[in-house]
């Protein structure tokens, strides 16, 4: 009986375990001399749409701004495109408050407020998080962004789970340029009007097991916002 009582218990043990490693938090990188798990192609959704959300102007700029992006209708018993029922689906794939838009959506089209033709942001594939107009700099206009740009964690999707990054382009869109570095998650960033300096930090994962823990380098840089080409600068303010 006390063998049969041990034995159940050791089973429990060895279950719950193997639940509690199951429950750990997906890394969002994996390397290239790691085989990755082999994984089937994902299926496409016919039931996902693309769709713009109604165009934006922020104060201080000549353009309108299009948010781009996929909504999902779920067509089963309850609800269906085209019914009454899709009242409960929400087609804004964006939030904006005057001078930040916010959301998740694939890219951005501007349009000159003098002009009826549009143009797009990129022709990379991303999920922009925030596009923010830094209104105080009046010398040059400019629009910081942070994105998701590549399948890090190489799960077959460009999403919150892969590292996200930090971009920068004019008000209109063009000069659309890269400033953290690549395999560097972005932490945070902010803007000193006096010396028009955009400063950013990142985490590198320098031990490369996949995950940005306490082990791993902080990196501090910041960018002249009214240089040509937005040189970006390393500096070292712990050591």
């Amino acid at each position: 009986m006390k063998k049969a009582i041990l034995f159940t218990c050791a089973f429990a043990a060895v279950f719950f375990t193997g639940c509690r490693e199951e429950e750990k938090p997906k890394p969002k990188v994996t390397y290239e001399d790691v085989e990755p798990v082999k994984k089937e192609t994902p299926k496409i959704d016919s039931t996902q749409i693309k769709v713009a959300d109604l165009p934006v102007h922020m104060d201080g700029t000549e353009y309108l701004i299009h948010p781009v992006g996929d909504v999902r209708i779920y067509d089963d018993y309850s609800k269906s495109y085209g019914s009454s029922r899709t009242d409960k689906v929400s087609y804004a794939i964006s939030n904006y408050n005057r001078f930040e838009i916010t959301g998740y959506f694939e890219n951005l089209k501007f349009q000159h407020v003098d002009s009826t033709s549009m143009y797009p942001l990129t022709d990379m594939k991303l999920q922009i998080q925030t596009a923010t107009f830094l209104n105080e700099l009046t010398k040059r206009k400019v629009l910081v962004y942070t994105l998701v740009d590549s399948d890090t964690n190489h799960d077959g999707k460009i999403d919150t789970n892969d590292i996200k990054s930090l971009y920068i382009s004019d008000a209109g869109g063009k000069n659309f340029k890269k400033l953290s570095p690549n395999m560097q998650e972005l932490i945070d960033w902010n803007v000193i009007e006096t010396i028009n300096r955009l400063y950013f930090r990142t985490i590198e994962d320098i031990n490369k097991n996949g995950a940005f823990d306490k082990k791993d380098k902080v990196n501090y840089y910041y960018v002249d916002l009214l240089s040509d080409e937005w040189e970006v600068t390393n500096y070292e303010p712990v050591y």
